[in-house]
Order: C-alpha cells, then sequence, then structure tokens
C-alpha cells in the first residue's frame, strides 16, 4: 500500500482528534488550528487526486484494521470522491477567511471555540460521507454533520438563528429518520452493509425477482432522507432562514458545501450499491426529474417575489439544487455529468455570493432590503464585483462556471421522449427567471442610490482579507468556466468507475 493511500482516513481521524483539541485552546489559537487542518486536508486531498489520476485503476479501497467484511470498514477512493473532498475544503477554508471579521462580531466571544469545533467535525464527516464505503458510517457522519451545522448556525449572537435551527433540525431528523429506516431495511434484506456486497447481493436478488418491492421501498427511503436534507423542493423551506442568518461564513458553508455532500452520497448510493439500472427500473428517477423541475420553478418564483437580498440568495439555492435532482432524474451518464458539474458551479458561487452581500450590506448599516442596497457597489468595489461574478454565473453567462451545467443539461436532455421538451423548457424558463432576480439586484446594486442613509466606505486596504477571498472566488470562478473541458474529462473517468469498479 502506497502511504498516500493513508491520506483519508488520517484526514478524518485529524479532524476528530482537532475537535477535541480545540476545547483545551483558546480563541485564536483554535482558529488557527482549523484553519491549518483545512489546509493540511486540501494538500492530502489533492495528494490522493493525483496519485489516482496517475495509477493504473484510478481507484484504492483502504481497510481500517485489515479485517473483511463484515467486520471490517473501508474506506474507497476514485477521482470523484478527492475531488470533491478538496472542492469542499477549499471553499470551507475561503468561506472562513472571507467571513472571519463578521465571526468576530457576529459570534459571542464564549462561543469563537466552539465555532471552531463545529467547524472541524463539519471537516470529519463531508469528508467521511465522500469516501466511506459502509452505508451505516455514512448514516453516523451525516448525523454528526447535521448536529455541526444547527451549531454553526446558531452560533449567531440573535434570537432568528435559533429559530431557524430549530427549523432546519425538525427537516434534518425527518430527513434522517428516513434514511435510517431506509437503510435498516435494506441491512435486513441483504444482510450487508458495506457497498461492494450490497451491490452483489441487490444485484443478485433483484435478478430473480426475490424482494423488489421491500428494495424499492429502501431506495425510495433513501433517497427521499437525502432529498430532504439537501433541500429538494418541496422540502426546502427550511433554506430561507437558515441561509440568511447564519454568519456568511457558516452560511457559505451550509449552501455550498453540506448540501452538495448529501447529494454526493446520494449519487455515491445511486452508482456503487443499487446500481443506475436498477435505479431507472424502480422509477424513482422519474419522480426526482418531476421534483427537480419544480424546485426550479418554485425557488426562482420565491426568490423573484422576496426584496430582501440574503432571502433571494437562499431561495436560489432551492432553484439551483432543482437543476442537480433534475440531472440524476434522467439517469444517464451525460446528465449525471452535468448535475456533477453543476454541483461544482453551485459551491464555487453561492459562498461567493453571500461573502459579497454581506460586503454590501456593510455599507448601510447591515440592511438586507433592496432599496437601501441600491448604489452599495460603489461604496465596497470588491463587493459588487464579487455580486456581479456570482450573480453572472447563476444565470449562465458564457465564461464563467455556471454556464457550463446549463449546456451540458441541455445536451444530455435529448432522446428521452417527454422528458427532452419537459427540461428544454424548464431550462429556458429557469434562465429567465435567474435573468430576472439575479440582474435585478446586480443592477440595483450599481444603480443611483435612492434611499438618504449614512453610509460607510469600504476599500481593499480596509478589508483586505475578505476583498483578497472574495477575488480569489471570482478568478477560480472564471478558471473552471474558461477551462471546463479538464473538469468534464475528470468526470468522465470517475463515472467510469463508479460503474465499472467496485
Amino acid at each position: 500500500m502506497r502511504f498516500v493511500e493513508n491520506f483519508p482516513f488520517i484526514t478524518i481521524v485529524l479532524s476528530l482528534f482537532s475537535a477535541v483539541i480545540c476545547f483545551a485552546l483558546k480563541d485564536k489559537r483554535a482558529r488557527f488550528v482549523s484553519y491549518s487542518l483545512l489546509g493540511a486536508g486540501i494538500l492530502m486531498s489533492a495528494s490522493v487526486l493525483v496519485y489516482n489520476l496517475t495509477s493504473e485503476t484510478g481507484y484504492f479501497v483502504y481497510r481500517m484494521g485489515h479485517y473483511d467484511a463484515p467486520i471490517g470498514n473501508e474506506i474507497a477512493a476514485g477521482v470523484l470522491e478527492p475531488f470533491f473532498v478538496l472542492l469542499f475544503e477549499v471553499m470551507m477554508l475561503l468561506s472562513l477567511l472571507g467571513g472571519s471579521y463578521k465571526i468576530e462580531t457576529d459570534v459571542e466571544p464564549s462561543k469563537h471555540r466552539l465555532f471552531c469545533i463545529m467547524v472541524n467535525l463539519t471537516h470529519a464527516a463531508l469528508t467521511a460521507l465522500c469516501y466511506t464505503n459502509d452505508i451505516f458510517t455514512a448514516y453516523v457522519f451525516v448525523e454528526i454533520c447535521t448536529i455541526a451545522s444547527c451549531a454553526l448556525l446558531m452560533a449567531r449572537k440573535r434570537t432568528r438563528p435559533l429559530v431557524a435551527a430549530t427549523r432546519y433540525m425538525m427537516f434534518s431528523l425527518i430527513g434522517s429518520s428516513l434514511l435510517l429506516v431506509g437503510i435498516v431495511l435494506l441491512y435486513s434484506v441483504t444482510g450487508h452493509l458495506l457497498f461492494p456486497q450490497l451491490y452483489a447481493s441487490i444485484q443478485a436478488l433483484w435478478t430473480t425477482g426475490q424482494y423488489t418491492l421491500p428494495l424499492t421501498v429502501a431506495l425510495g427511503l433513501i433517497v427521499s432522507g437525502l432529498a430532504i436534507k439537501s433541500g429538494l423542493c418541496p422540502f426546502h423551506w427550511w433554506m430561507r432562514d437558515t441561509y440568511a442568518t447564519a454568519t456568511p461564513a457558516a452560511s457559505g458553508i451550509l449552501s455550498g458545501v453540506i448540501s452538495k455532500a448529501y447529494i454526493f452520497l446520494l449519487i455515491k448510493i445511486i452508482g456503487r450499491v443499487i446500481s443506475r439500472e436498477i435505479y431507472v427500473q424502480s422509477g424513482i428517477h422519474t419522480v426526482l426529474l418531476i421534483f427537480g423541475v419544480a424546485g426550479m420553478m418554485v425557488g426562482s418564483l420565491s426568490a423573484i417575489q422576496t426584496h430582501n437580498l440574503n432571502f433571494m440568495l437562499a431561495y436560489s439555492s432551492a432553484a439551483q439544487i432543482g437543476y442537480i435532482y433534475m440531472g440524476l432524474g434522467l439517469g444517464t451518464d451525460a446528465a449525471l455529468l452535468a448535475s456533477l458539474f453543476q454541483m461544482v458551479a453551485h459551491a464555487l458561487t453561492k459562498p461567493m455570493l453571500f461573502l459579497s452581500a454581506m460586503g454590501l450590506s456593510d455599507t448601510v448599516g447591515k440592511r438586507q432590503d433592496f432599496d437601501a442596497l441600491r448604489g452599495s457597489a460603489h461604496w465596497n468595489p470588491v463587493a459588487g464585483i464579487g455580486y456581479a461574478a456570482g450573480a453572472l454565473s447563476m444565470v449562465g453567462l458564457p465564461i464563467f462556471a455556471g454556464f457550463i451545467p446549463k449546456l451540458l443539461f441541455s445536451l444530455s436532455a435529448f432522446g428521452h421522449d417527454w422528458k427532452t421538451y419537459v427540461i428544454l423548457v424548464a431550462l429556458a424558463i429557469s434562465t429567465i427567471l435567474n435573468v430576472v432576480y439575479f440582474l435585478r439586484t446586480m443592477v440595483n446594486t450599481y444603480g443611483p442610490e435612492r434611499v438618504a442613509m449614512e453610509r460607510r466606505k469600504i476599500t481593499f486596504r480596509t478589508a483586505r482579507t475578505f476583498s483578497v477571498v472574495v477575488l480569489i472566488m471570482a478568478l477560480i470562478n472564471l478558471i473552471v468556466g474558461l477551462h471546463a473541458q479538464p473538469i468534464i474529462s475528470l468526470f468522465e473517468k470517475g463515472i467510469h468507475i463508479f460503474t465499472t469498479i467496485r
């Protein structure tokens, strides 16, 4: 075994160990540990990605304790797993750095250390969800991620985040319960928890026609649980208060990273446990397609109706999640490729939008209504640039990352009878709606001021860390939009590994 193959396990253990260590550290040292941990995780994830890209199979399995199933536990890494862990770690680190000065004011001094602990637990959970090869281990880290997410939300010293966290916890517990019941049912039928053994058992049972109904119900419960936790319509109503009331760094992590981890776990279960053939034969993919399209419409319409910038960004997340599930609803490699790229585009863009919205609102006394924010981009030029880049990416303007998934969705839609028309029409309408609310707010921030009020000038020098982070995010978004082919090729290889190597 090459030493690089230990990195996924080391990352998870270090994250959990650092969370414990932070209890004994002061605020600045705890923050240093969290940031250093994310930096080390980025290096290890990049090493695993390069290692698999250059290896013969592009895939390895790490057995903890070297015990075979059912006693042992496994970590599996192909190409997609380290790529998304790397993406999540980069965006978490940038979100924390860009929103660091708001963490100082939004979070009570006594809770700064606890905030860092929750960041470490979230990092451990996200890494485990991407790498695990055991479905019950996945459930355990789903729960750890849920608890840490609620704590990140509640850290802000206001009453509304507590209400939002309660609502978020209620929806999350419903999703977790459905996920657990689905896993228990799957185990009762197959007697396995590791992905390869589950796959072999499900294939044998489905081929012979045994337990077809229980397997379909189990799959439906698992899909429903993870769909609720990731915010698929009509279970997205927790998003508005959750994303809009958290401190901006936490909003970026919750909207741009955590929801994608749940979806990635679902993709792993579909590809490595159920198989795409059984997934399509069960008919669940059509249900996801319908709800995905509904999410695109409902989320966009809700975003148009609100006059609060953070609320609008939260509703737009529901619409963007709908895109991902629409791709999963087609059940083809081309559509899966589009969904994966949509996950990348949204993860790169949404934290930048929340940080930029923070920068714009700080110029007008933290107000979020559109009238007050009019002309705010002139008072914080970097935030204006970041918001404009994010808005144009979400609309799907060429050269930005958000254009690529829309193109891929359009290409993948052809050849599916009635679904072709549904997807193309949904893409057209959703794009128009995106233009309405994103460009409206972008133009508003650069328009002439209408509300007479005291405004604060924020320059690059007065908010250096924030400005550098937002510009880096905008640059990454631009690079991904201009040079998407390497990522597309990587995803094609990753999807091939998903479907051929067990």
